[in-house]
């Protein structure tokens, strides 16, 4: 069977009722229309002055700021956050402290920017609040299945504090889409395909359905799955061509694409393509870091995840874990020796949300310094989500998305996987 040549349509109609489906299986219309709050919270002064506004004004006094870009300290900082930006941010005598704002009290404690996972997957309001709570004020989606992340990535720009700042990836590039055919009627005629989306036709079809229904970037896939014991990670399931073929037409829509891979071989195939960012890449070899480094590629190795596998109560999944684990961590190092781009993502998904600062905990013990493996979860992330400027650090005119924590996490990176406090658009969560 052969699909029409043409683009979908991306007919208005079809687009919001579509979308209003996804929202309404993330729970986003709910949490829209009550506007209330999601969950128990703090019930300090400066929390309270924050409900009426999805953006705040809020003083953050007295802590040790953290700068991601340059590694400066400032002790007695504070940071002056208007209509949820940045409005300063050093220390205590570069101005005199402005009065009228709600406070919050961060002494003996440091003030980094908010975080950012860089493959997560989002598909309901629960685990969005969650997120944020844990210290991911920004994220980019690893896919959903009917869209819910692009619904989630409404709720962030309307109740920020409910939702991370959310690049959405709509439904996956596979060659077995699933149920997702059943999320759009645009993509109902794949499920008649034979051998599933691998025709050029068909790779088109989900990546310009994904470019109309609204998604920023496009997700694919070279390898089968570590996490399903029925299949081999390391069995390859597009081809160069196939995986040029969504890059281009990812490109034709003015969007990147990230990509799940294991082997060597579809790694480098991959890379090749053209992809922005390469997803676990557990076995990338040397000549693919080396091309990698060249065209700018990016590496989210989803440590978090695949040291998840080694707890299963699977035998072949906790023997995935375990082996793959420190041939992650050194295929880390290698790639930040080489000059890879590295951004920390969890991978989390299916209601458990790992905290980001687990993440950044792994790179620190695959080899990278604790400032440097910080800027995966911050400056890098925020390159490779085309957000540098808004978040990654805190300065004037960035996001006012705070994480406090309670020890220097250049001594203890550990203390990010442990918010005291986490502040999205200058309201406490």
């Amino acid at each position: 069977m052969c699909l029409e040549p043409a683009p979908p349509p991306p007919s208005r109609l079809t687009r919001r009722g579509v979308l209003a489906g996804a929202a309404a299986l993330a729970g986003t219309t709910a949490a829209l229309s009550t506007a209330g709050p999601a969950a128990a919270r703090p019930t300090d002064q400066a929390h309270q002055a924050h409900q009426a506004a999805p953006y705040g004004d809020l003083l953050i006094e007295g802590g040790t700021l953290l700068d991601p870009v340059t590694g400066e300290v400032t002790e007695d900082a504070v940071v002056v956050i208007r209509s949820g930006k940045v409005d300063r941010a050093g220390p205590r005598r570069s101005g005199a402290v402005p009065a009228g704002l709600p406070r919050l009290d961060a002494g003996g404690q440091w003030v980094l920017p908010g975080l950012v996972d860089a493959h997560i997957h989002l598909a309901t309001v629960g685990e969005a609040r969650e997120a944020v709570i844990k210290g991911a004020t920004s994220a980019r989606s690893g896919s959903t299945t009917f869209y819910q992340d692009i619904a989630v990535r409404e709720l962030a720009r309307r109740l920020p504090v409910q939702a991370p700042r959310l690049r959405a990836a709509g439904v996956f590039v596979t060659p077995d889409m699933g149920d997702s055919v059943l999320a759009d009627p645009d993509l109902a005629p794949l499920a008649a395909l034979k051998d599933g989306v691998r025709s050029a036709e068909a790779l088109r079809r989900v990546v310009d359905v994904n470019v109309a229904r609204g998604a920023d970037v496009i997700k694919t896939r070279v390898n089968e799955r570590a996490g399903l014991p029925d299949q081999d990670p390391l069995s390859q399931v597009y081809s160069y061509e196939q995986l040029a073929e969504v890059v281009t037409a990812a490109r034709r829509g003015g969007k990147g694409v990230l990509c799940h891979s294991y082997s060597e071989q579809g790694c480098h195939d991959a890379v090749r393509a053209g992809i922005r960012s390469l997803e676990h890449g557990v076995f990338v070899g040397e000549r693919t870091l080396h091309e990698m480094q060249s065209r700018g590629t990016y590496f989210t190795p989803t440590l978090a995840a695949i040291a998840g596998l080694a707890e299963s109560s699977d035998p072949v999944l906790a023997e995935r874990g375990r082996t793959y684990l420190p041939v992650l961590k050194d295929a880390v190092r290698a790639a930040h020796e080489v000059g890879v781009p590295l951004v920390a993502g969890t991978d989390s998904s299916g209601g458990e949300v790992t905290p980001i600062g687990h993440e950044v905990e792994l790179m620190h013990a695959a080899g990278l310094s604790p400032l440097d493996a910080i800027r995966t979860a911050t400056t890098n992330a925020a390159r490779l989500l085309g957000l540098s400027g808004t978040v990654g650090r805190l300065a004037p005119g960035c996001a006012g998305d705070v994480l406090v924590v309670g020890a220097d996490p250049l001594s203890d990176v550990s203390a990010l996987s442990r918010p005291v406090r986490v502040v999205r658009a200058g309201r406490i969560c």
